[in-house]
């Protein structure tokens, strides 16, 4: 489940008392609206979105007003607003009014669960307010943390000095950073996100950090996000035929958590555990067709009938087949292994061969009896594959599936596995 923006990120953040900028629901009165611009000077408009939808201010999505007629016009203009994100189109269900917050330094700030340190990770930079893959690599930094001891301050002040960060803003982030590791840890998140927090200075001219975005996703294997009572449909939006037969499979054992990012996507992940989820639908970008979470142990007849209807809707138009995973505590490996290996034989049975590439990229129980038998269906299919352990990166995994993904659409990929499958390939029919 994923969060974006302050009409429910600003409650979250109240839990741990992370100052934030004001907020008006779409319910907010004249009154109010006008009490907030004459306090501010400015309030921004911007559309709410059910789950994670991003890049709304360089589509034209935020309004900014700084009288009453503005506000309104603008709140006409976006309360049922519809946002093309990649290929899949949302549509906004109301607005939110948050005070505009002057300030010089814009901050960004993320913790997220990493598989290459195997540890909790702080990404900070004090130019924040831009897409941070834009920035160049010495102005952003990404360091590990002990998750027994948490985020302290001395990993925050030390980070920023390294960075050249300004004197004046180390002392308010190194306060006040270290809450949203409470946040994080107590309530069962797998990412946290705040782009931007702008420095602003307070009565007595001391900076004072104040989130004015919001994103976070949460581990549902992990029941602590319960207490937070967040509404059942927060995340939830029109569900694809797709989600619908996959989401009828939920069990006491096993997760089977999927949601369709692009449609018109060209990797099909297979993808086990909720941090893994979280990096693997971020680094995928477009190319991914779904972000899905199957961990959990799922015994072999749910893993294998997950596995039908996902190549049922998507292995037609696919290029690469990717199954990735963390280290897995409990998750038998041989077990998921062989269910999607019979289901993937049984889809060429039924269907016929076409060019495929696999990758996979797992560690756990029984993870070679696994691989072993994965391996002798896709050379007894002649599938191409690469699989990868437990101790390989697993953004380097990924990077991988999408270079192979680049080769079959750009570089005569396809026609090369057809050949060497023996499949009669003609690429202007191709999906």
């Amino acid at each position: 489940m994923q969060i974006t923006g302050m009409l429910w990120g600003s409650k979250l953040l109240d839990y741990v008392d992370f100052p934030r900028s004001e907020i008006l629901g779409p319910e907010a009165s004249t009154d109010e609206i006008r009490e907030m611009i004459k306090k501010w000077g400015m309030v921004l408009v911007k559309p709410v979105f059910k789950g994670g939808v991003g890049k709304k201010g360089k589509a034209g999505l935020i309004g900014f007003a700084k009288d009453l007629e503005t506000a309104i016009n603008e709140k006409e203009r976006l309360y049922f607003a519809k946002h093309m994100h990649g290929t899949t189109q949302a549509k906004a269900e109301g607005v939110t009014f948050e005070s505009a917050i002057p300030a010089e330094y814009e901050i960004y700030v993320s913790i997220t669960d990493s598989t290459k340190y195997r540890a909790p990770t702080l990404t900070i930079t004090h130019h924040g307010g831009v897409d941070i893959e834009e920035l160049p690599a010495d102005k952003i930094a990404t360091v590990p943390f002990d998750p027994l001891t948490g985020l302290k301050g001395f990993v925050i002040s030390n980070t920023l000095r390294r960075l050249g960060a300004p004197n004046e803003i180390i002392s308010p982030l190194v306060q006040n950073l270290p809450k949203l590791w409470d946040l994080y840890h107590n309530y069962g998140m797998n990412m946290l996100e705040l782009n931007p927090i702008r420095m602003m200075p307070n009565k007595k001219g001391r900076l004072v950090p104040v989130a004015c975005d919001f994103k976070c996703s949460f581990d549902t294997d992990d029941p602590s996000y319960k207490r937070l009572r967040l509404p059942s449909d927060l995340d939830s939006s029109e569900l694809t035929d797709y989600e619908r037969e996959v989401n009828q499979l939920r069990t006491y054992q096993g997760q089977s958590d999927v949601f369709v990012t692009n449609d018109q996507g060209t990797i099909t992940a297979m993808t086990f555990g909720g941090g893994a989820n979280a990096l693997v639908t971020e680094l995928l970008g477009d190319a991914g067709i779904i972000s899905s979470d199957f961990g959990g142990n799922p015994p072999y007849e749910k893993m294998y009938e997950i596995s039908r209807i996902t190549y049922k809707y998507w292995l037609a138009q696919s290029n690469v087949l990717f199954i990735i995973g963390g280290k897995a505590n409990n998750t038998d490996i041989f077990e998921t292994f062989r269910a999607m290996g019979d289901a993937l034989r049984d889809y060429f049975n039924a269907n016929g061969p076409k060019p495929l590439y696999v990758v996979v990229g797992r560690g756990g129980p029984n993870l070679i009896r696994g691989m072993g038998y994965l391996k002798d269906t896709l050379d007894g299919l002649k599938i191409p594959y690469r699989m990868f352990g437990f101790d390989s990166s697993m953004s380097g995994v990924v990077n991988y599936a999408k270079d192979i993904d680049d080769w079959m659409r750009h570089k005569g990929g396809r026609e090369a596995i057809a050949k060497a499958m023996g499949i009669d390939y003609k690429p202007e029919a191709a999906a």
